[in-house]
């Protein structure tokens, strides 16, 4: 088993503390809150603040907060972060659980475009391909994406005077139970699609959120009808819901899921 260095463990111990509400803390919060002696929180404190990752609240304060280089660090694994690449990473986890195919999704107009995909190992399974386009409306990562935008802003991108485009007999074309649709999505957090824009194949998403909690992309996973019932929608549900919240975390957001847009 790796061995960890206690003093190291303590020391982020410390600067965790921050992720938080709290924006200062005193030596007291950071003994009674870890349960260290004064003088170990001392001691870490005063190293913490020699490399920048801590500094005074003011010249003659005796409360903390976090330091600049901590912004140097989070802004340099910011500039390193690939969706693409991070959603294929955890993608392949997911899969590598259920054997389906899964997929990473973002919105663009009234489309949805996949930026990252893993296949199923079986020898039926959805076929797909990075860089395909599909109408949002007809998919549950589309679905996804979309009940994450305003109810203004979905109608903006959907046409209000015609149908929607349908890909199969179960396509929603109609802009209203679409809408309705898209307010159960927002209410349960997951997104289903049972041969809506394929026949044979049934999909749930979840919502993949950034570090500011905004919706940047949506993870779905696609199974062949015929295997679907194999599990239950919940089990689906729990499984791409793991994988998003993965994949989130990630990209830096911490906490629960952010909440879904309700307001027109």
């Amino acid at each position: 088993m790796t061995r960890t260095v206690p003093a190291v463990v303590r020391a982020m111990d410390i600067l965790e503390l921050f992720l938080d509400a709290d924006a200062e803390l005193s030596p007291r919060d950071f003994a009674a809150r870890l349960g260290l002696p004064r003088t170990t929180v001392f001691e870490l404190l005063n190293t913490l603040v020699s490399r920048g990752y801590l500094t005074r609240a003011g010249e003659d304060s005796s409360r903390y907060r976090l330091g600049v280089r901590v912004f140097q660090l989070g802004s340099a694994y910011s500039e390193r972060l690939d969706l693409a690449r991070e959603g294929r990473r955890v993608a392949a986890e997911v899969a590598g659980r259920c054997d389906e195919t899964v997929h990473v999704a973002v919105l663009d107009g009234s489309d949805v475009v996949y930026i990252a995909k893993v296949d199923s190992t079986r020898s039926v399974r959805m076929v797909s391909a990075v860089g395909r386009r599909l109408p949002a409306h007809c998919s549950a990562v589309g679905k996804m994406l979309l009940a994450g935008l305003p109810s203004s802003a979905v109608r903006a991108r959907l046409p209000q005077d015609r149908p929607l485009p349908a890909l199969t007999p179960r396509t929603l074309t109609s802009v209203r139970k679409l809408e309705r649709e898209l307010e159960r999505i927002r209410a349960e957090g997951v997104a289903f699609e049972h041969g809506e824009s394929n026949d044979d194949v049934s999909c749930v998403s979840a919502p993949v959120y950034d570090h500011g909690g905004s919706m940047v992309a949506a993870m779905s996973i696609s199974v062949p009808s015929s295997r679907w019932d194999h599990k239950s929608d919940m089990e689906w549900a729990q499984l791409v819901t793991e994988g998003a919240a993965q994949l989130s975390g990630q990209l830096g957001h911490i906490g629960n899921a952010a909440r879904l847009p309700t307001g027109r």
